[in-house]
């Protein structure tokens, strides 16, 4: 891991250089390639610690203060860590749904599903009068169906194509 470390207003020991370099360790594990930025500084009586991690075209921060700059740098350290491994189980969860969904697509075809809403569409309902529905549902010849307001009676309503493909149904609810 390539490591640079910067200090503001604050000169950096051999020991924090050191501190900073083998806690950096537990983040190189996760990755074969990485950069840190650390930026160490002082405001008033808190010590700042700033850590950056570049690797894999994946960038991770975490700013915290302390004050004792070790502690501080222990935070960035958690911080980071729990940052990467969220991003590499949600990366793995993606590759694995994605290997489900393909198992899923060759399941499917052999066993057929029934009595199960598998897919739910949303419509606009607009006021309308079922002669104007037919109008609209003629202007999409991919719709079998429009559900709309029926401006008469103030009910959804809906209007379908029927099998001989010339006419139309309405259903309207009783009451």
């Amino acid at each position: 891991m390539k490591i640079k470390i910067t200090g503001k207003e604050l000169k950096i020991t051999e020991a924090i250089n050191d501190y900073v370099e083998r806690k950096l360790e537990r983040i190189d594990k996760y990755f074969e390639e990485a950069e840190a930025e650390v930026t160490l500084r002082t405001e008033k009586n808190e010590q700042i610690a700033e850590i950056y991690v570049t690797a894999n075209g994946e960038k991770y921060r975490a700013v915290t203060e302390d004050k004792d700059m070790y502690a501080s740098i222990d935070k960035d350290i958690d911080i980071l860590e729990g940052q990467i491994r969220k991003s590499k189980t949600k990366k793995e969860k993606m590759m694995k749904d994605a290997s489900i969904k393909t198992m899923e697509i060759a399941t499917e075809s052999e066993t057929e599903i029934k009595d199960e809403i598998i897919k739910t569409s949303y419509y606009e309902i607009k006021p309308m009068l079922p002669e104007d529905a037919v109008l609209k549902l003629k202007e999409k010849p991919t719709h079998n169906f429009l559900a709309f307001i029926n401006v008469e009676t103030g009910k959804v309503n809906v209007v379908h194509k029927l099998k001989d493909g010339k006419n139309y149904g309405l259903v309207e609810p009783e009451a």
